[in-house]
């Protein structure tokens, strides 16, 4: 999407002073027994477990992905705090919940002066990159160096800013983001640890692929979840609410690539004159003409030869559309419009998955491999069609459950999983611990390193139950407002702001989340043990008046 804006002031990237123990402990030469661990992070935006092959391979072959797990450890359960992108990043960038660190929602601008672990590792000798999708309206502070795209990044010739100045870059940016990570790592100080964030806007809407892989799904039908034809009866507003629906909001130019090269070439003003039947409905008018113009302005990123391609490899998708239109009933539509989505949403995942394969073989070739904890995750899950969605934001599994791989063999045996309560919170705190850096007290998350050091296993007193706030309402697909607690088998939330509404799942006996049990009698114990639960959790993340605070009113296109 277009941004609207630049980024606020430019501060100068200044390297701060490393001090001399700290120096000779990882200089050239240092024993490999005291070594401190390169870190790499790498992140994606949108990815959710449905579409990793090491966890579920119904939808997509994700072979390099599923190396980490096979050299080193899956996190089964690992969730994040506030599921959606800038709030996330800003969770993981600090240990602390979102109403600590300040950035509950993407309208917000994160304080980039407050504590953060890029600047802790920075501060003990590590050498700190930020490459890729940055989402916090604000520059990256504690990185030597730092290339960040524009809001949400555009897919094809992105435009960065590096350093302060702005470059549009040719090609496709999950390759770009890669080129630039590997060419820092080439002339980084060798005699001292790095720490990289290498953060990608795939697989975010509108799931434009690459082009080469343009149309390599489309002879593939991909298996449809359990509930796609959800019709939300068992639960409340929240659900009924929303506007994330595959079949009434998805837009179909810009997220279904429903569009005519015509149409695409034309000035907007032409496009605007075919729409007189979109024109009695005013909303509808409008999100039509946004679909347009945003479609049109990621097109034109592309050389002509990228266009002509692009044309191509669409057009079948276009012109079943036009046959089927107005024939189909609404639950064929449905059906047909998940398809496209998933071949879309596929075919970027596998130029994701092609471009860690590309950043792990180099770091193999460099012999650094072995040295760097690598972790894989995204900024929170998605939802590929369950409920008849699209998007996250609530606090279902599919959408606060993100992936975690953690391949570093020096400490983590192969192939192992964890069942660990984990949280995007806990980064911070483990690579601080790996670091040999002191964790600082007012951290929230917790230090994973005795799980992955453990095989997996479960330390006693380890947290049995998760917290969640989400804050952006009304915005974007319009989830409302809620909190809650997730335990090794239920699931409490409280949906508030313009609702008053509980919901309780009974995760073993109801894993897909459709039958909302909070006023069944047979659950009244479970109730009652949730909430007090659900008390103690907050009291712990000093959230103990939740209701109160208010999310300000969002606006801007490029939140989408």
């Amino acid at each position: 999407m277009k941004p609207n804006s630049r980024l606020h002031a430019r501060p100068s990237v200044r390297l701060a002073a490393v001090p001399l123990s700290v120096a000779a402990l990882t200089g050239c030469g240092t024993p490999e027994a005291t070594r401190q661990p390169n870190i790499v992070i790498m992140m994606t935006d949108d990815h959710t477990c449905q579409a990793l092959s090491c966890y579920d391979n119904r939808l997509v072959e994700t072979p390099n992905l599923d190396r980490l797990a096979r050299e080193g450890m899956l996190f089964e359960n690992c969730y994040v705090a506030n599921a959606i992108s800038g709030p996330s990043r800003a969770c993981i960038l600090t240990g602390k919940y979102s109403h600590k660190n300040g950035f509950t929602d993407n309208s917000r601008t994160f304080d980039g002066s407050q504590q953060t672990f890029p600047k802790l590792l920075h501060d003990a000798g590590y050498q700190t990159a930020m490459i890729g999708k940055w989402h916090l309206n604000s520059e990256p502070q504690g990185f030597d160096f730092w290339s960040i795209l524009v809001a949400q990044g555009e897919y094809y010739s992105p435009l960065f800013i590096e350093n302060g100045e702005e470059k549009i870059e040719p090609g496709y940016v999950t390759d770009v983001i890669t080129d630039k990570a590997i060419g820092w790592l080439e002339q980084r100080d060798k005699d001292r640890p790095f720490a990289m964030l290498y953060y990608h806007k795939a697989p975010h809407r509108n799931w434009m692929p690459a082009q080469r892989h343009l149309g390599i799904y489309d002879d593939k039908v991909f298996p449809e979840p359990e509930t796609l034809l959800d019709d939300y009866a068992t639960r409340g507003r929240a659900a009924r609410e929303q506007e994330m629906e595959i079949g009434r909001h998805m837009w179909p130019e810009w997220d279904l690539k429903l569009i005519s090269p015509e149409q695409l070439r034309s000035d907007l003003g032409e496009a605007e004159q075919e729409s007189d039947a979109n024109k009695a409905d005013v909303k509808r008018a409008n999100d039509w003409l946004s679909s347009v113009k945003q479609f049109q302005d990621a097109y034109n990123r592309m050389t002509d030869e990228e266009k002509t391609r692009w044309d191509a490899a669409y057009a079948p998708r276009l012109a079943e559309w036009e046959k089927i239109r107005g024939t189909a009933s609404p639950e064929e539509i449905v059906r047909w419009k998940y398809q496209q989505y998933m071949r879309d949403y596929c075919a970027v995942i596998k130029g994701v998955d092609e471009n860690v394969g590309r950043l792990l073989d180099y770091l193999e070739k460099i012999g650094e491999l072995d040295n760097t904890i690598v972790i894989y995750t995204s900024d929170q899950g998605f939802f590929l069609g369950e409920h008849g969605w699209f998007d996250k934001r609530f606090m279902y599994e599919e959408c606060q459950r993100t992936p975690l791989l953690v391949r570093y063999p020096k400490a983590v045996a192969a192939g192992t999983r964890s069942k660990a309560l984990a949280m995007n919170i806990d980064y911070a705190p483990t690579l601080l611990d790996f670091a040999g850096v002191e964790i600082p007290a007012d951290i929230q998350g917790r230090s994973l390193k005795g799980v992955l050091t453990s095989k997996g296993e479960i330390p006693a007193e380890w947290r049995t139950g998760v917290y969640y706030h989400y804050y952006e309402y009304p915005s974007w697909h319009s989830v409302k407002r809620h909190y809650g607690i997730r335990t090794e088998r239920y699931k409490l939330i409280h949906f508030y702001n313009d609702v008053d509404e509980w919901e309780l799942y009974d995760l073993q006996e109801d894993p897909n989340e459709l039958r909302n049990r909070y006023d069944d009698p047979a659950y009244a114990a479970v109730r009652e043990e949730m909430h007090a639960r659900l008390k103690e959790l907050q009291a712990e993340a000093d959230d103990t008046d939740p209701d109160e605070l208010q999310s300000e009113f969002f606006q801007g296109v490029e939140n989408l």
